[in-house]
């Protein structure tokens, strides 16, 4: 079984943390994926996986096997690295089965291994080319097929897809969902990249300066964030955040701040009650807003007043860049009935049911 379990697990360069207490458990056969932005630790975590970094503190089980000092070719796992790591001198059918011929097995086996990877991939057609006369897309197919024909206990892949153009990329991703779902593998996938975690991922495990900030499925992680960092990075573009106070009149909750005032779901009111008349910071998703409609006026209560400063139009939605004051907003919004023009001033209506408050000082979710 390949399962992989990461127990209190510490990396250190020097005075430098990279990783801090890491503990995760990746099941047999899930498609989980460490995100985060750059420098938070998750390819260094990947890499000690591997076996390519030794480990400071804590264990790390592949299967039911302590590997902490197991070298990586040991480890039965194969990696797929961000630069293709190709052989230029060589053909693709040579570059995926050359792991094999270092190991020792029989040319038969080779050719039948390699011939199984180009079907799953549809890759027999570049057999017999160079690296130099593959697209990037195509590279990036063989590299996987070259991990394919290991049939490890785990595939890990570090940024695979960061070198690829924004089209390719979005097929690619689909194409390595269903390698997973063929394959019924284990896959750890590391990516900056927080579109590629919520569309390929059965968990996510959201890192920030070396520790875990949350874990979960993606919709859950994206609907219940655990802190202020986690709601910011998951979903694009970013949760909005703005400064104000909690206050309590008549029973009623409400969100109050220099430029606007909006009252609470009943539903919210046990989890809120302990900050009223405290300072916290106010979320909302560009999702959960959109423009005032006039003859809506029993949900002008819930509006706030905005100015418009860029107006993107992406076809069947729009992203308006507001200011609510000072504070810059986006908005996500299906097109307009009528154009937005920059200077115009705006009344955006909020879907209170969504809205995030989060502890000043803290930043950890109150609702």
């Amino acid at each position: 079984m390949a399962r992989v379990i990461l127990k209190n697990i510490v990396k250190r360069f020097k005075s430098v943390t990279a990783v801090d207490d890491l503990s995760i458990e990746i099941q047999d056969k899930e498609f989980a994926v460490l995100v985060g932005p750059s420098g938070c630790g998750k390819t260094t975590a990947l890499r000690m996986i591997a076996g390519l970094e030794s480990v400071t503190s804590g264990e790390i089980t592949i299967g039911d096997r302590l590997v902490n000092d197991v070298p990586p070719k040991d480890r039965d796992i194969a990696m797929v690295f961000q630069n293709y790591a190709l052989y230029p001198h060589m053909n693709v059918r040579d570059n995926l089965g050359f792991g094999l011929k270092m190991r020792k097995f029989p040319k038969p086996e080779i050719d039948q291994r390699v011939q199984e990877a180009a079907d799953i991939l549809g890759i027999h057609e570049l057999l017999d080319r160079k690296p130099k006369q593959l697209s990037g897309g195509q590279r990036q197919r063989v590299a996987v097929g070259r991990a394919i024909v290991r049939k490890p206990d785990v595939f890990l892949f570090d940024e695979p897809l960061s070198n690829l153009d924004a089209k390719l990329r979005v097929a690619m991703r689909a194409e390595i969902s269903k390698l997973h779902r063929r394959l019924g593998a284990t896959i750890i996938y590391v990516t900056h990249d927080q579109v590629e975690a919520m569309t390929m991922a059965s968990r996510i495990f959201i890192m920030q300066n070396g520790a875990l900030q949350q874990s979960g499925v993606p919709l859950h992680v994206y609907k219940q964030p655990a802190n202020r960092f986690v709601a910011g990075f998951i979903g694009s573009p970013a949760m909005n955040f703005m400064p104000a106070t909690l206050v309590e009149e008549q029973g009623a909750y409400y969100v109050h701040s220099n430029h606007f005032k909006v009252r609470l779901p009943d539903a919210f009111y046990p989890g809120v009650k302990a900050y009223a008349g405290r300072p916290v910071i106010f979320g909302v998703r560009p999702e959960d807003m959109a423009e005032q409609q006039r003859e809506l006026s029993e949900t002008r209560a819930n509006t706030i007043p905005t100015r418009v400063e860029v107006v993107e139009t992406l076809g069947a939605e729009t992203f308006v860049h507001l200011t609510c004051g000072s504070h810059p907003m986006v908005a996500r919004v299906t097109v307009p009935d009528r154009p937005l023009i920059v200077g115009q001033e705006l009344e955006i209506a909020l879907n209170m049911s969504n809205v995030h408050l989060f502890d000043k000082d803290t930043s950890r979710t109150i609702v």
